[in-house]
Formats: C-alpha cells, sequence, structure tokens
C-alpha cells in the first residue's frame, strides 16, 4: 500500500488526508464543549484547525504535479483545462450539495439557535460557496465550510497562473530555478493581505477569503517543483519539525484561539507554523521514502479514511450539533474526547455512503 500506482498516484498522500479530517473534526469537538480557552491548553486545542493547512498544501501539490511533469518532459503540452474543470467540480460539487439541502432539511424540523444562512438567500449563498462574503451566512452545521469556498478559488486560479508560467516564464521547459523563485514570491500574497485586512474599515469577513490562505496551497505548488530536486526527506526529522512548531503555536504569540487572530503579526506568525507543520508531514511523503511515516499512512485503515475524509470534512460539524444533544451536552461543555469519539463514530458511516452515492459521477 505503500508503493506509487500505476498513474503515480501515492496511498500514503490519501492516508494523510485522515490526518488532517481527524484533527479537524477534534479541533470543532473542543470548541463545541468550550474549552477554545486563552491560554496553552486551549489554544492547543484550537491549533488543532492545522488540518486545514495539510488539505490546502496538498491540494496545492497535487493539483500542480501534472504541470511539473509537463515541464519536465518538456514537450510544450499543458494539462487540458477542460478535463481539470470537470472533474473539480464533480468531485466537489455532488457531495456538497447533497450535505447543504441535507442539512437546511433538518434545520426545518430542528430548531437553529442561530439567525446567520437562514432564508433561500442563506441556501443560495450556501450552494454556491458564497457565504464567507459579507458577515451573516454561516448557516449551523455548515460553519466548516468557509475553507472549502477558499480551496474552490485556488482551483479556479491555478490554470490562471500556470499555464504563463509554464509558457512564458519557463518557455515550456524545465526550469525549476524559475518556478521556485515566482512561485515563492506568490506566497507573499497571504501575509500582505493579513497586513491590508487587518487595518481600520476593512469588512472583517475578508480576513476568511481566499487571498489570506493562499500561501498554503501555493506551498504545495512549490513542494511538487522541489520534490522533483531531492532524493530524500527524513520523516523523523519533518514530524519532529511538525511537533516543534504545532506546539509553539499555541504560544500566546501566535494569537488568540480563533481562525484569524485580531493582531496581523500575530495571525502571520500562527499560519507560517501551521505551513511548516503540514510541509513536515507531507513533504517525507512526497519523496517516497520507505519509512515509518510512509507505511503508517500508506496502511489500508489510514488509506480507507482518507478516501472518505472529503465527505467526513462534510458532514463533520451537523453530525456534532447532533452528538452535543445526543449526549446531553449544552454548548460550550462537555468533554473534548466523548464528543469527538462519538462524533468520528457516527460521521464516518455517513460519510462512507455519501461516498458510494457520489462516487459513481467522479470515479472513473
Amino acid at each position: 500500500m505503500t508503493a506509487s500506482t500505476g498513474t503515480g498516484r501515492r496511498p500514503a498522500l490519501t492516508g494523510v488526508r485522515t490526518v488532517a479530517a481527524l484533527t479537524v473534526c477534534l479541533t470543532h469537538a473542543a470548541f463545541w464543549t468550550g474549552h477554545y480557552t486563552d491560554d496553552y491548553l486551549g489554544r492547543l486545542f484550537a491549533r488543532f484547525e492545522v488540518g486545514v493547512t495539510i488539505f490546502f498544501v496538498l491540494s496545492g501539490y497535487l493539483l500542480f504535479r501534472p504541470w511539473v511533469a509537463a515541464l519536465r518532459a518538456e514537450s510544450g503540452t499543458h494539462p487540458p483545462l477542460g478535463r481539470y474543470a470537470w472533474h473539480r467540480i464533480r468531485r466537489i460539487v455532488p457531495a456538497y450539495w447533497i450535505t447543504v439541502v441535507a442539512v437546511y432539511l433538518i434545520y426545518l424540523v430542528r430548531a437553529d439557535t442561530s439567525e446567520l444562512g437562514q432564508g433561500v438567500s442563506g441556501l443560495i449563498r450556501n450552494l454556491t460557496l458564497t457565504q464567507v462574503y459579507g458577515f451573516g451566512h454561516l448557516h449551523t452545521g455548515l460553519t466548516q465550510m468557509w475553507s472549502l469556498a477558499a480551496e474552490v478559488v485556488y482551483y479556479i486560479a491555478l490554470p490562471v497562473v500556470a499555464y504563463p508560467l509554464a509558457r512564458y516564464v519557463c518557455r515550456d521547459r524545465w526550469r525549476p530555478d524559475l518556478l521556485i523563485v515566482v512561485l515563492g514570491g506568490l506566497m507573499l500574497i497571504s501575509p500582505i493581505w493579513t497586513l491590508v485586512t487587518h487595518s481600520d474599515g476593512v469588512d472583517l469577513t475578508a480576513r476568511l477569503w481566499a487571498p489570506a490562505f493562499a500561501s498554503w496551497f501555493i506551498a504545495g505548488m512549490l513542494l511538487a517543483v522541489v520534490a522533483q530536486l531531492i532524493r530524500s526527506w527524513s520523516a523523523a526529522g519533518g514530524t519532529a519539525i511538525a511537533v516543534v512548531a504545532f506546539a509553539s503555536s499555541a504560544g500566546a504569540f501566535a494569537g488568540e484561539p480563533t481562525i484569524v487572530p485580531n493582531d496581523a503579526g500575530a495571525a502571520i506568525a500562527k499560519h507560517t507554523l501551521y505551513l511548516v507543520v503540514a510541509l513536515g508531514l507531507i513533504g517525507p511523503l512526497v519523496v517516497g521514502s520507505a519509512d515509518w511515516w510512509t507505511r503508517f499512512c500508506g496502511s489500508r485503515p489510514m488509506v480507507w479514511f482518507g478516501e472518505i475524509s472529503y465527505e467526513f470534512f462534510l458532514v463533520h460539524v451537523m453530525v456534532l450539533e447532533l452528538v452535543m444533544d445526543l449526549l446531553g451536552y449544552p454548548v460550550f461543555t462537555g468533554r473534548i474526547l466523548i464528543a469527538f469519539a462519538v462524533t468520528t463514530a457516527i460521521s464516518v458511516p455517513v460519510a462512507w455512503v455519501l461516498h458510494r452515492v457520489t462516487s459513481p459521477l467522479w470515479a472513473r
């Protein structure tokens, strides 16, 4: 399970999605049970949102890899845009729309204590992934979708950036030096955006827009280039650095337990540490070293869960809302691990069914 397949796919890169999905679920369980306290432990629970960074970096790597392969071949061809766009739509939209409609139907019979995202306008906003543009559109049970709203922008932007980069900057030749310089420069988008959106008079929701986290996706693109230039990446070193960076991110200097801290410097520091964590975990996997980390992420249970990780991500917040009632936990009370375990146990079969229902639309 740890070797590359005939299509160049590495099972371990699917397995690491399990880590990302479970950390996101854990951080939401911590929030719902009231453990986002502004001390080291509370901030540490909040920092398990780093799973989003893992998803973004991994997407950047996987989606830019065909462009890197074309440049290395120096054939003058590029990945077909139509096929790319249609596959992205088929993979993302059906499961997402089913989830959104299901959540809105649930709240026809379940009381919603939030007034956000209500009505037909809220439904349209959520179906079109435009709920992050302006305050008041994040519906209960779907609040985690802010990250998907950002990621679809990266899917759209990828060919817009990749084509001129390949055709005009690299002249359809393998020029990793130019790729590294340009992509490295593009990574400045996020810190610059963070500084701008922390200025007075700027819409607060802009802190959740795609440019705020673009450096994570671009880092994945950069990783696709760098992976062609190195022969080994120590799993021991990478995971150790990831652990240190994750532990450091809970320091007060990286801001309060929230997605984007109120201080621009803290937000940049936190997002940078998240990037270090993601690269430390993903880097050894893309090189393909036969080490313990690759074997673990490439194991059958990890790969199986990784295959349904997208669907798990979609449904777990709504499930968590219901689990809190099931366990008798008023909001912001309860035990983290119990809420996490029960939410995971219920979300997995739901995600599996959603995966089986939608996979015929894209798995071919």
